[in-house]
Formats: structure tokens, C-alpha cells, sequence
């Protein structure tokens, strides 16, 4: 009789842990709140991205049709300190995980639209880079992670194309400089490419659909 109480507890106890795993598992696997999302964002986000995360001021990256794990990862990273930037330091700070995660969803779920590139003169080289890359630099082809047409790969490498030339050069001379580093390899990339070719990748980028 005693055995049979103590199987039975076992099993209770398994049981138990087995509902809890499950329950912890179906919450990861929620799936995000839009609506939420929106409203965090035009609390927080919508002086600098606008209200959709399309094209603001061209100092601030468009966020409209960005991957989610993307942004996600970015927002933890601005929260954490490992990406420097002391406004986004603020914002991050009071977000939650679901905060970032919805948010992240909102402006994953608009359609980016297409921006263009404005210096005819340098258009060339911009896509030279991009799609070959530089042998002599080692710096590999930019499609290579961030796609062809600059879709780039959901979770690993976030989207480029149409993306604001200005972030785009802000964020290459800075990942160069040694003012942004959460990420070693755009560091070793950036390093090795001059202003011109900053310059003129980044305009190229602008208009990448």
C-alpha cells in the first residue's frame, strides 16, 4: 500500500513539474500583442520612429517591416548597455519583455516602404560593395548576410533596404570608430572601409528594394 502512495506522489509530483513546463512553454510561445505594441509605441517610440516606424527623420533607422527578434535583440542590448546610446538607454530601461516583444511585433507588422538613392555619382561603387565586396579589404559582400534585395536574415542580420543613408553612414562610422560594438563582426567590416565607401554604400542601401 505504502508503494503504491509513493507512486502515486511521483507521479503527482512529475505531473506537476510536466504542467508547469508546458504552461512556462505555451507562454514563450504567446504569440505577441499588436495592440499592446501600438500603445507602448505611441507612448514612447513615436517622437523619434513615428507613430508606424516609417520614414522620420532620416538621423533615427526606419523600423517599419524590421525582423521582431531583431529589434528585440537591439532593445535588450540598448537596455543592457552592450549598444551605447544614452537615449535609447532611457527608453529601453522601461520596457519589459513583453513591452519589447510587443513593440518589436507592431513595427514588424508594417510594410517598409521603398526609399532611393540620391548620389548618381556613387551608385556604382555602393553596389560594387554590396553585392562583391572589397578582396583587397577583406570586406566580404554585404549580401551575403543582409540578402540581395536587403531583406536581410530574420534574427541574425535586420533588414537594410530603403533604410535612411544617414543612419545607415551613422551607424558604419561608428561600428568603425569603436563607438558601437555590439557587434565584432560590422566592427572588423567597418574598419576597413573609408569614408567614401561609407558614404557611397550607405546612399546605395537608401534605395535597395
Amino acid at each position: 500500500m505504502n508503494r503504491l502512495l509513493n507512486l502515486f506522489a511521483v507521479a503527482s509530483v512529475a505531473a506537476t513539474l510536466s504542467g508547469a513546463a508546458f504552461a512556462a512553454g505555451a507562454t514563450k510561445a504567446a504569440k505577441p500583442d499588436l495592440a499592446a505594441g501600438e500603445a507602448k509605441a505611441s507612448q514612447v517610440c513615436v517622437a523619434c520612429h513615428a507613430i508606424d516606424g516609417s520614414r522620420g527623420a532620416p538621423s533615427f533607422p526606419i523600423l517599419q517591416g524590421q525582423h521582431p527578434e531583431y529589434l528585440v535583440k537591439q532593445l535588450h542590448e540598448f537596455k543592457s548597455g552592450k549598444r551605447k546610446n544614452a537615449v535609447m538607454l532611457g527608453f529601453a530601461s522601461a520596457l519589459s519583455d513583453d513591452d519589447m516583444r510587443n513593440v518589436a511585433a507592431f513595427y514588424a507588422s508594417k510594410k517598409a516602404k521603398e526609399g532611393f538613392a540620391q548620389n548618381k555619382d556613387t551608385v556604382a561603387l555602393g553596389e560594387k560593395i554590396y553585392r562583391g565586396g572589397i578582396a583587397a579589404k577583406s570586406v566580404p559582400a554585404c549580401a551575403g548576410c543582409h540578402s540581395p534585395n536587403g531583406a536581410g536574415i530574420p534574427a541574425q542580420y535586420p533588414r537594410l533596404g530603403g533604410q535612411h543613408a544617414d543612419y545607415t553612414k551613422a551607424q558604419l562610422t561608428a561600428f568603425r570608430q569603436g563607438e558601437r560594438t555590439n557587434s565584432a563582426q560590422m566592427s572588423t567590416i567597418a574598419a576597413n572601409l573609408s569614408d567614401k565607401e561609407i558614404a557611397a554604400l550607405s546612399d546605395y542601401i537608401a534605395g535597395l528594394h
